[in-house]
């Protein structure tokens, strides 16, 4: 095909392009308008301007990008040419006008998140948020027919010249103004579909260049360090009890910190602002993530994000939790949500760190209600005051002390809820009554049924409450409350505050309430109350652990000591909170004491933190690609599920079919006295797949290991029984008796020295400790030890028989 203006092919391509363009305008203007801006808006002409710049330079070089093919095929066969075109560009602006409708329900531009989201999460999300209907379709017909009557007009009204004049002096107009408006390249500006491509384009490519870093001689734990290097700063807010005290975390659904405490939308939770006033309560601090699926792993873990998010890791680096920690220190634990618990993967972390009770949606009975479902048939699950009233019934008093977490739900587009009428004259009234400026008043009233949600979630947060200070446990109750991140729908004021969440401590045993400016997030929570127990409460000893967060800090003014990433959605950590800056997207602002931002320039601080970020995702990548958060070795906390092979199960069926896990220990200890090791241990790991901390089938494989001469392997399983259970006599007598088969007795000094350390007084203990400095030839030793037997047991004949031989070396 001769390359020419007037070759007919050609100027239909060029009028087809500019038709593409002038689809993408018009998605634009109508995204615009349904934004519900004010007429007398001084930036609406710039926005508007903005946009089309965009769209224009996305469709040229859509065009460009298209034409080689369009020219290939065209030179076979000219109308089968501009047919595939067209379907390619109808493809693209129903893909534009999909993700504008994206963007204006959740008020961000999809990137490459969509990539970190199974199908079923999708459908999910997508269900509850749009009713479909008839009408939902029509703008997905509207815009590619508007496509088509462009193209036809500019055919009918347009010869080629014109066409290319169009198309140049656009090209001219549209360079200018990009040389000119620097503002212009903004997110929230950009085209929807260019930004989808360039988001994807960059996430793969930087992804491609953090795996590109050798890491094959690299075997450290960069995040490893001693525990006591955080401080314990609660121990001056709250008193200590003997016994240890019972903790309730509430993670509130899209709770961001401009709804409560006097900001900017508040009044419309009276009692979380009632109660923030008598806690120790942080006015800035910040989620680590943009959405609900970091919530679990930084505020109960304190951990790096992996590539799309902790939770989405198939293989589940070994780390500690505040879960797993406080369930070894004999609390027991508990999740509660009115929701599938395996939306986000939030089951495979709770299930890792052993949970003990795992309420969701399938687990609530014909006395419970669930949200209405919408048009579609689909619900996120139960509302609050539900879960609440569940979590209250399933609270056992003797099983203390506990962990509580409770996850609302309902503060979650569609935003429907028991009782939706009343809240939402309620709103009206608040309203009314409000003194609040009439634009404010009038976006407030444009959400009435997000704000009627707020007033329903705030009431049953205040019922649970006033429920629970009834029960006997609740002086010795430690709440925290926060919010997982600030709700979606509505217009946020900067790209901070998507971020920003209210946090707050209360207890009974408070000394007295504070208010913190200090800036602290979910990665400070977990190292901050472990500290605080295990400096007031008897726990086993923690000597190292791998926090991303350094704790929560009680400082006073405003203030921020802490580099904070942040993944504002699965896949993207383009953000980061450096000292009172925050870098996002490339773009620098600078954050004022009322945690307001405003955009500087400062190329050489762009560097430091770019440079800063970089460091942090190479080591996110290595930690969580490599196993290489906390040594398996070190984590007695938590075990890792063994996989059992088909035949092993078929083993594992013959002798647990209708046992219960102590029947199946009993029978797994005959095995091993006749001799049948394998089976034996085949069973202690079925029963430690399920209980990790059940310490008597792992001193029995420890024993077994022992029998059969391996050592090693032995001490490895009999240490971590010891630390798991240090009061627990037979821990001390099993490795006792390894050193004492595998001619290693001096190391029965230090576990005996431990033993001495937590009361243990079973004297058999003592007694294999004087065999042992018998054998190591130190007499004197032996005899004070079985000097101090004898007096306590006199009749012993063994103890005397032994006391005997001494007096003979």
């Amino acid at each position: 095909m001769k390359f020419s203006i007037k070759n007919k092919g050609i100027s239909n391509y060029l009028r087809a392009v500019l038709a593409l363009i002038g689809a993408f305008w018009i998605i634009s203007s109508y995204e615009l308008y349904m934004s519900n801006p004010s007429v007398n808006d001084p930036n609406l002409a710039t926005v508007l301007v903005y946009k089309l710049l965009n769209d224009f330079w996305s469709g040229f070089i859509i065009g460009m990008l298209c034409f080689p093919i369009y020219f290939i095929i065209s030179t076979i066969r000219k109308k089968v040419a501009f047919v595939v075109i067209s379907i390619v560009f109808t493809g693209l602006i129903i893909l534009q006008f999909s993700l504008v409708k994206y963007s204006m329900t959740t008020l961000i531009n999809l990137g490459a998140d969509i990539l970190g989201y199974s199908y079923d999460d999708i459908f999910s999300t997508v269900s509850v948020s749009e009713s479909i209907s008839v009408t939902y379709f029509l703008p997905f017909i509207i815009f590619p027919a508007l496509f088509f009557i462009v193209y036809v007009l500019l055919k009918r009204y347009s010869n080629p010249r014109f066409t290319i004049g169009i198309g140049v002096s656009l090209l001219l107009l549209f360079g200018a103004l990009k040389l000119t408006l620097a503002n212009a390249s903004a997110e929230r500006f950009q085209n929807k579909t260019a930004y989808l491509v360039k988001d994807i384009v960059k996430f793969q490519s930087e992804k491609s260049k953090i795996n590109a870093f050798n890491h094959q001689d690299r075997t450290d734990f960069p995040l490893l360090k001693p525990f006591n290097n955080t401080e314990d700063v609660l121990s001056s807010f709250i008193e200590g009890e003997e016994d240890k005290p019972n903790i309730v975390v509430i993670v509130v659904e899209g709770l961001g910190a401009e709804f409560v405490n006097g900001n900017t939308y508040s009044g419309f939770t009276p009692y979380f602002d009632a109660l923030s006033s008598k806690s120790l309560y942080w006015e800035n601090f910040v989620s680590t993530t943009g959405r609900s699926f970091g919530i679990l792993p930084s505020l109960f873990g304190s951990l790096p994000y992996g590539e799309k998010g902790f939770l989405e890791l198939t293989d589940i680096p070994s780390h500690l939790s505040l879960i797993s920690v406080l369930k070894a220190n004999g609390y027991h634990t508990s999740y509660y949500s009115g929701g599938p618990s395996s939306f986000d993967r939030k089951t495979n972390f709770l299930e890792y760190n052993g949970v003990d009770n795992l309420i969701d949606e399938n687990k609530y009975g014909s006395d419970f209600v669930k949200t209405e479902s919408n048009a579609s048939g689909f619900s996120w699950g139960y509302p609050d005051s539900e879960i609440f009233r569940k979590a209250l019934s399933s609270l056992n008093v003797e099983k203390q002390p506990r962990l509580d977490i409770v996850m609302t739900l309902s503060n979650h587009d569609p935003f429907e809820f028991p009782g939706k009428a009343i809240y939402m004259a309620k709103v009206d009234k608040l309203l009314q009554d409000s003194r609040k400026p009439e634009a404010l008043k009038n976006q407030i009233s444009s959400h009435r049924d997000i704000f009627g949600c707020l007033l329903y979630t705030d009431d049953a947060i205040k019922g649970f409450m006033e429920a629970y200070s009834k029960r006997p446990d609740y002086n010795n109750t430690i709440f925290i409350i926060t919010g997982d991140h600030r709700l979606i729908p509505i217009t946020q004021k900067d790209k901070l505050c998507r971020f920003h969440v209210p946090f707050l401590i209360y207890s009974p045993m408070l000394k007295n309430p504070e208010s913190f400016k200090s800036v602290s997030s979910h990665w400070d929570v977990t190292p901050s109350l472990l500290s605080y127990l295990m400096n007031n409460h008897k726990f086993k000893p923690l000597k190292k652990t791998a926090w991303m967060g350094k704790g929560l800090d009680t400082v006073k003014h405003f203030r921020n000591v802490n580099s904070i990433p942040l993944m504002r959605y699965k896949g993207s950590i383009s953000d980061m909170i450096y000292k009172d800056y925050l870098f996002a997207n490339d773009e620098l602002f600078k954050i004022n004491e009322n945690f307001g931002t405003y955009k500087i320039t400062d190329k050489t601080l762009i560097k430091t933190i770019s440079d800063s970020l970089l460091a942090f995702k190479k080591m996110n990548a290595y930690v969580t690609q490599r196993n290489k958060i906390f040594p398996d070795s070190l984590n007695i906390y938590v075990t890792p599920k063994i996989e059992f092979s088909e035949a092993q199960l078929a083993t594992i069926n013959t002798y647990a079919k209708e046992k219960t896990f102590d029947e199946l220990l009993l029978i797994a200890r005959d095995l091993s006295f006749n001799k049948k090791y394998k089976i034996s241990q085949l069973l202690c790991d079925y029963i430690l797949n399920e209980f990790p901390n059940y310490t008597d089938a792992r001193l029995l494989k420890g024993r077994m290991l022992a029998w059969e001469q391996d050592y090693k392997n032995s001490e490895i399983a009999l240490l971590s029984a010891l630390q798991r259970s240090p009061y627990y006599d037979d821990a001390y007598l099993a490795i006792l008796d390894l050193y004492w088969w595998s001619g290693q007795e001096e190391k029965s000094i230090a576990v005996f020295n431990k033993a001495l350390k937590n009361d243990m007084t079973n004297p058999e203990i003592s007694f294999k400790i004087a065999k042992a400095y018998q054998r190591m030839e130190n007499m004197d030793q032996a005899n004070k030890i079985m000097d101090s037997i004898i007096k306590v047991h006199p009749d012993n004949s063994d103890y005397l028989t032994f006391k005997q031989a001494l007096k003979l070396w």
